[in-house]
């Protein structure tokens, strides 16, 4: 009977590696960041529907507004990080990020909830926590993928990082049904403490992949996210990087242009659904109910799919296929302006961005120092990102004569350019890629 069952656990061992392409000595790491994605994003998506009922409460016409102030809060956080990461270890700043972050998510409970009990309005509050979650969602997420671009190799960053990526796929899909059911029944503001206690969780997942870390990389620590030693460098590192090579301004055009499209669609929803939904617990609802539906595709092509993409085709295939879905969707939009349109393209163009783009564009970074892997990427992933956002309202706002059909037929070239760039990148990527590995640098 021992031998019997020894086979099937064999056999079954087998087909989990064939099917998620993982190796043994990976099963702890990969279940500890798989978890650890899971807490971020559920945490996130469990306030991302609070954030966006606060912005049609807020005025569909304050939007850009809104924007200009996360790009602002962005542009003074990031030279604050940069000199934390030159300052501090790794092993010492990651884990005070996010405990900063949960302080944070406690007073706004603790504010909202005052503020509700007492039928006082907080349309002000609701516009400091826009702003606020737009900057916490950058910064967490960013830290997250730095991190795993330090611990993994590039090999096992193209096999893995779908995978991983699913389990923010799996957080941010129950995160978001918990607020559909839950909302009506125990008001927004006590969701706050449930998007506390799992971000607290993540800093239990960091201190275990520390530990992996120190195992599987024992023979050169110094070089790795455990390592005593801080990244050094300018604190305004992330920014000079950009202006100094090709590669990051690539990944800085692709960024603003994501910026530019997703916010034309996030101005059309917000308008729609001011005209037609009232109730502010109704619009989270619906808002939740988008990010449900298009976490759930997201889970399915970051579990099965993106791997296979990337090995086949390659990252610069994988990169482009977002683009060439935003043409689409524009054209559509262009045809049939409706809120049911924009919440099916919105939710098709954020699976595909969750499933395909979003992991692949992590991928990017397995090619750069580590400075560059936690000062640019967060310098990218937040500033210039929100920058995108800014030029996005600003842009649309000012084309609003034009009409939703008119505004979406401007954003057509860019979709376009922006699978130009993406193919390019995938180039670039597997040059440097051949360079390390000539270098002798796995």
């Amino acid at each position: 009977m021992a031998p019997i069952m020894s086979a099937s656990n064999s056999d079954s061992s087998n087909l989990i590696d064939r099917v998620f392409s993982l190796e043994k000595h990976e099963y702890v790491a990969v279940a500890w960041s798989f978890i650890y994605f899971f807490c971020v994003l559920s945490a996130y998506y469990i306030l991302r529907p609070v954030r966006e009922a606060m912005a049609v409460g807020s005025g569909a016409d304050t939007i850009p507004y809104l924007f200009i102030g996360t790009f602002i809060v962005t542009l003074i956080d990031t030279p604050i990080f940069g000199w934390v990461a030159s300052r501090y270890p790794r092993r010492v700043f990651l884990p005070w990020v996010y405990v900063f972050f949960i302080s944070n998510i406690l007073l706004f409970w603790a504010i909202f909830s005052i503020r509700v009990d007492s039928g006082l309005d907080h349309i002000w509050l609701g516009r400091t926590f826009f702003v606020w979650l737009s900057v916490f969602n950058l910064f967490v997420v960013s830290v997250f993928w730095s991190f795993m671009a330090d611990i993994y190799t590039r090999e096992q960053g193209r096999r893995l990082f779908g995978l991983i990526t699913s389990g923010g796929s799996i957080g941010a899909l129950l995160g978001g049904a918990a607020t559909s059911l839950l909302v009506k029944h125990i008001g927004f503001q006590n969701l706050f403490p449930i998007a506390a206690v799992l971000l607290s969780f993540g800093i239990v997942c960091i201190r275990q992949l520390r530990g992996w870390v120190v195992h599987e990389h024992e023979d050169g620590i110094d070089e790795t996210a455990e390592s005593g030693k801080p990244l050094g460098g300018n604190p305004l590192g992330g920014i000079t990087h950009v202006f100094g090579s090709r590669y990051f301004g690539g990944i800085v055009a692709s960024s603003v242009i994501a910026s530019l499209l997703g916010t034309a669609l996030y101005m059309f929803a917000a308008q729609l659904v001011e005209a037609s939904i009232p109730e502010p617990d109704a619009r989270t609802q619906f808002f939740s109910n988008i990010n449900v539906a298009s976490n759930f595709f997201a889970l399915i092509g970051q579990m099965f799919l993106v791997k296979h993409v990337v090995r086949r085709f390659g990252i610069g295939t994988s990169l482009s296929l977002l683009p060439i879905v935003s043409v689409v969707s524009f054209v559509l939009l262009a045809i049939d302006p409706v809120l049911g349109v924009v919440a099916f393209m919105t939710g098709a163009r954020r699976a595909l961005g969750f499933s395909f783009s979003k992991p692949t564009t992590d991928m990017l970074y397995s090619v750069v120092t580590s400075e560059e892997k936690y000062k640019t990427k967060n310098f990218i992933d937040t500033a210039v990102y929100r920058f995108g956002d800014v030029i996005g309202t600003w842009t649309v706002k000012l084309m609003m004569g034009l009409g939703m059909t008119g505004v979406s037929m401007v954003m057509l070239p860019f979709a376009v350019i922006w699978a130009i760039v993406s193919l390019w990148l995938g180039r670039d990527y597997r040059r440097q890629a051949r360079e390390l590995k000539q270098s002798g640098i796995s």
